[in-house]
């Protein structure tokens, strides 16, 4: 498990680009990012389609982002997730947070050892300025001992 250190140098490696950012309402990866943004994170979307999100210019993939992107959020199936670690270890990030159900043994594997700061198996809106429903589950977390230390 990550501790809360990992957690808020993750957070404080801004700019964060988000692997799995939507444009359709229905999907996580559209309220996450909107969410993330309008609480002030400079967060960078990536969607293949490219475009804009949220007023924001959307890249393509990891390997068409500024360079000077330090973290990345990743919010993808899990059946794309290792590939996407080592495009970004590729880039040179060296910020990863992998959103719960979004990790794969074989993305973890490809993390362990490389020296990158990665956390899996939480999600970002616990730790990221939370308020409403995201505050009571890590308030929840907290009680039954499920909070980084």
């Amino acid at each position: 498990m990550a501790t809360l250190k990992q957690i808020e140098e993750f957070i404080a490696s801004e700019p964060i680009a988000m692997v799995g950012a939507s444009r359709n309402p229905k999907k996580f990866g559209f309220s996450a990012f909107r969410e993330l943004k309008e609480k002030g994170m400079n967060i960078i979307p990536v969607n293949s389609h490219g475009g804009e999100i949220h007023g924001v210019k959307a890249y393509p993939d990891i390997r068409s982002l500024p360079a000077d992107v330090k973290g990345l959020l990743v919010m993808t199936q899990k059946s794309s997730t290792a590939g996407i670690i080592k495009e970004a270890k590729e880039k040179g990030i060296k910020q990863i947070w992998i959103q719960q159900m979004s990790d794969s043994k074989e993305a973890l594997q490809e993390l362990e050892g490389s020296g990158i700061n990665f956390i899996s198996g939480q999600c970002i809106l616990m730790f990221y300025k939370p308020h409403s429903i995201h505050k009571f589950h890590g308030r929840l977390k907290k009680f039954f001992g499920g909070w980084p230390k």
